[in-house]
């Protein structure tokens, strides 16, 4: 669909080139021609030349309730008008009450009735290197194990968290990390078959403990559903397994909900939650402010207790951040986004494995709720990658209007995710737009 232009300022060509001219290289886009945006509204984007776009992939599953949800908009009007900076040297209202909120959410244990603990950061990367640095506290010991395939962002200690070589930049630079193998079931490293496996995956983190550590580890940090590494999702019993193995060896479980938190598994609030695990320590971004800059570690409060000393956070927990996050989870609560992921969701991947059906392209389909990875393949029988062909199907969906993300170590998995507010009417205009992008590639060969 286009529309006349209706934003004034610079044309999209000179967007792209000044972005080449002065941004970092690696501040990469899609496409071969990137879109220039300059608006968004409920479940779509609209470009500077008006063109819209049913946005399928929410800013990286951080839109969770729709483009500029007017509760959202109308918090951060308020609050940016009443009080909008003064740093975590001074103590204030939104901020109390949500940590109190973020606390009741997550599923972390409460000994004694104690708590859990927040601290504020400005991103998933911050959460994250929060929890390691407060486990290694916690623990006393240093060494930390993360699954491969997983991304934990883009500082040098969350770099060396990531088990994914492309994003991995002088992470060498990031010592006491250990990479256990995750339940890649559709490429098993093992090369067996669940459950007759009897999560051989899960069981080989004892042995990488007692080979590749001194013995003792100060935590394991995974998401439950991996995002960048092409939504890899495991076995129902593989994190109770591969948890027990890390606290039986002195570490504790910092659970990344960066992606998976906020009801977009379904019926939980946390992904894990699916898994039967109760984690130490839970870390949250994206979709916690709808889009404005927030990170969050929620950490059981003796974990917490153990980080003393001096820090700051200039921007961890700003006020108007706050705000939207709670206009957010007052969203989320009110609409029941837990009940209607679980319902949409559903529906969803019906329609995703009926595509599979119909286009060979397709490997495998996975994921949970509202998080779905679509796996590429040139041939199912030898599940070989086809990450050229994800290039075209990109290309494709972007001529259809339809937005969705790419990733995977092979990089031959599409990431679909919408806002968690879309319904079957929009679920059935996605998958009818890319069952045509899928059409126009046609079947490998």
């Amino acid at each position: 669909m286009t529309q006349e232009r209706t934003t004034p300022g610079l044309d999209a060509q000179t967007i792209r080139e000044k972005h080449k001219r002065h941004l970092f290289p690696n501040v990469a886009n899609y496409y071969a021609e990137p879109v220039a945006m300059a608006r968004g509204e409920g479940h779509y984007l609209y470009d500077v030349d008006g063109r819209q776009y049913l946005d399928f992939f929410g800013g990286i599953l951080t839109v969770g309730v729709g483009h500029c949800r007017p509760e959202v908009v109308q918090a951060v009007q308020r609050q940016v008008a009443t009080l909008g900076h003064v740093s975590s040297l001074y103590p204030y209202e939104a901020e109390v009450t949500l940590a109190e909120r973020l606390g009741k959410l997550a599923p972390v244990d409460r000994p004694e009735g104690a708590p859990p603990k927040v601290f504020f950061t400005n991103s998933g990367t911050e959460a994250d290197e929060t929890a390691v640095v407060t486990a290694r506290l916690f623990t006393g010991a240093s060494e930390v194990l993360a699954l491969r395939h997983g991304y934990s962002g883009r500082s040098l200690l969350s770099m060396g968290l990531t088990g994914h070589a492309p994003w991995r930049h002088a992470a060498h630079l990031s010592v006491g990390i250990r990479h256990a193998h995750n339940a890649y079931c559709y490429r098993c490293p093992f090369g067996l078959t669940y459950p007759a496996c009897d999560l051989r995956c899960a069981r080989d983190a004892e042995e990488l403990i007692r080979t590749e550590t001194g013995g003792r580890v100060a935590a394991l940090l995974a998401e439950p559903l991996q995002g960048v590494g092409g939504v890899i999702t495991p076995p129902r019993e593989f994190f109770q397994v591969l948890v027990g193995i890390v606290r039986k060896y002195g570490g504790v479980f910092i659970c990344d909900e960066v992606q998976g938190g906020f009801w977009r598994t379904g019926i939980h609030f946390a992904s894990i939650s699916h898994y039967g695990v109760q984690p130490e320590v839970v870390t949250l971004a994206k979709t916690i402010a709808n889009g404005l800059p927030m990170g969050a570690t929620v950490a059981r409060a003796d974990v917490a207790d153990a980080f003393r000393g001096l820090t700051i956070s200039t921007f961890g927990g700003n006020p108007v951040v706050c705000a939207a996050a709670h206009a957010t989870v007052d969203v989320m609560e009110r609409e029941e986004l837990g009940r209607r992921v679980a319902e949409t969701g559903a529906y969803f991947f019906d329609r995703l494995r009926a595509l599979g059906e119909r286009h060979a392209l397709i490997g495998e389909v996975r994921g949970m709720g509202l998080m779905a990875g679509v796996e590429l393949v040139r041939d199912r029988r030898t599940k070989e990658p086809a990450p050229a062909e994800l290039a075209r199907v990109m290309e494709a969906t972007k001529k259809e209007g339809l937005l969705i993300g790419k990733g995977g170590l092979y990089g031959n998995v599409l990431r679909i995710s919408p806002p968690m507010t879309v319904g079957r009417s929009e679920v059935d205009d996605a998958i009818a737009r890319l069952d045509r992008a899928l059409a126009a590639v046609g079947a490998p060969g």
